[in-house]
């Protein structure tokens, strides 16, 4: 969504993302999931703050990737991915911009987690 300008147009949200050198971790039922003081975290204009976690610090062999995509007009084509956990997988929790546009390259890779679909997203010092 964008805002709308006089002439008509519209203008792309605007992002910020800024590195995150506070330790960030990812925890449901228990499992730590990811844990890293390397994080990035994106403010978008209307949405709550998300930190996205370098691949090296996200136990990857608790995802599954998954054939749900989602399309952010500032950041581009999100692959999403199924949380592995002991009682069966959370449906499409984290989600990655492989190919981001130029405004989020800074994120390309990195992973981001669905806060209503994993326990905690700690931020601490």
């Amino acid at each position: 969504m964008g805002t709308e300008l006089n002439d008509g147009h519209e203008t792309a949200h605007h992002i910020e993302i800024t590195p995150n050198g506070r330790r960030c971790r990812v925890i449901h039922q228990g499992v730590t999931y990811a844990d890293t003081h390397a994080s990035f975290t994106l403010i978008e204009q209307g949405a709550e703050k998300v930190h996205y976690f370098p691949r090296a610090d996200v136990n990857m062999a608790r995802l599954e990737r998954s054939i749900h995509t989602t399309h952010c007009p500032t950041k581009g084509e999100a692959t999403h991915y199924h949380l592995l956990t002991e009682d069966g997988p959370v449906e499409n929790a984290a989600w990655s911009y492989e190919s981001p546009l130029d405004a989020a390259v800074k994120i390309k890779g990195y992973l981001a987690f669905y806060v209503s679909r994993v326990d905690r997203i700690d931020e601490t010092s």
